[in-house]
């Protein structure tokens, strides 16, 4: 259905005149005639008995003129999805069950008159593709691994450094440490399934592993299982445990007495960056970015004192 014979429809519905609706439309008397003409003709019905003084509408007009309206509303919304600064924020978070959509949440509590579309994409390469492309308005990402660089219209500032903790169940040697060092962990094994080759965060974790001699292991279950298949399996081993952090939105039943236990002298931090692209006109992008920023700042005084973080991971924005 051409929506610009709808839109002439109800012009005409509402001034009563062909006249009238061609000077509210911009357009001459004769193209709303026929814009009206046709649109009876795809409707099979007269919208309107034309009289010396306009064009009255029929019944089957006025059963018509509601949807009419509720089309035009429907395109209004449809366009507005897509148009930056009246589109809601689209932002993709990696994972619903890590930190970064925690971040996000923040920013919402404080800035809760600005819509979210939270979308999660699988690696940094789509992710880029994602802002270059429009789909997206920013990512959180570690940048940037080995034999990766940003495209120059992208920008990126860092955001948070998570600090990572050694998560086991009751049965492990370390569970019940107040805390450990990266140090202690070599010749461990550290089960991570799902730590997929190629991705930013197996190159951090294959850099953590080589410089403090521990092992990754990724055989295991699907991430599709969900987290639930690892915490079942961690909380009855007195050998495997994972990386998580204080700041991971996990709940985890009480029987299985799970450790999430710190990481001390260097605290191995996670480097979460803020990514955009640098012609993105949307008003939640700086709005994000600031709320980010001064998040940071806050944090700046609790933050370990030593860290660790990968040789790659000391991007600065430009």
């Amino acid at each position: 259905m051409d929506l610009n014979a709808v839109r002439t429809f109800v012009a005409t519905a509402d001034t009563g005149q062909f006249q009238e609706a061609a000077v509210e439309l911009g357009v001459t008397q004769q193209a709303v005639s026929k814009r009206v003409a046709a649109l009876e003709k795809d409707l099979g019905v007269r919208l309107f008995d034309r009289t010396p003084r306009g064009a009255r509408i029929t019944i089957d007009g006025q059963a018509f003129l509601p949807h009419a309206r509720a089309l035009l509303l429907a395109e209004e919304r449809a366009m507005a999805s897509v148009q930056p600064g009246s589109r809601a924020l689209r932002v993709d978070v990696v994972g619903r069950r890590v930190a970064t959509a925690g971040l996000l949440r923040d920013f919402h509590r404080a800035h809760p008159e600005t819509d979210l579309d939270v979308v999660t994409l699988f690696g940094v390469d789509a992710a880029v593709a994602a802002l270059q492309s429009g789909a997206i308005d920013a990512t959180f990402r570690a940048v940037t691994m080995p034999g990766s660089e940003l495209p120059d219209d992208i920008e990126a500032v860092p955001v948070l450094d998570e600090p990572m903790s050694l998560f086991t169940g009751p049965a492990h040697e370390f569970a019940g440490a107040r805390s450990i060092t990266p140090a202690q962990l070599a010749g461990h094994r550290i089960w991570m399934p799902g730590n997929t080759s190629g991705t930013e965060w197996a190159a951090y974790y294959d850099e953590f592993a080589a410089v403090f001699g521990f092992t990754v292991d990724v055989v295991g279950p699907s991430p599709h299982f969900g987290i639930e298949s690892l915490l079942d399996t961690i909380a009855d081993s007195a050998t495997l445990s994972t990386f998580l952090s204080d700041r991971t939105p996990l709940v985890w039943p009480a029987g299985h007495d799970l450790r999430l236990i710190p990481l001390r002298n260097p605290t191995p931090v996670y480097p979460h960056c803020l990514l955009w692209h640098k012609d993105n006109a949307h008003p939640g992008v700086a709005a994000l970015r600031e709320h980010l920023l001064a998040a940071r700042r806050d944090r700046a005084a609790g933050e370990p004192a030593e860290t660790w973080r990968p040789s790659w991971a000391t991007y600065q924005p430009r």
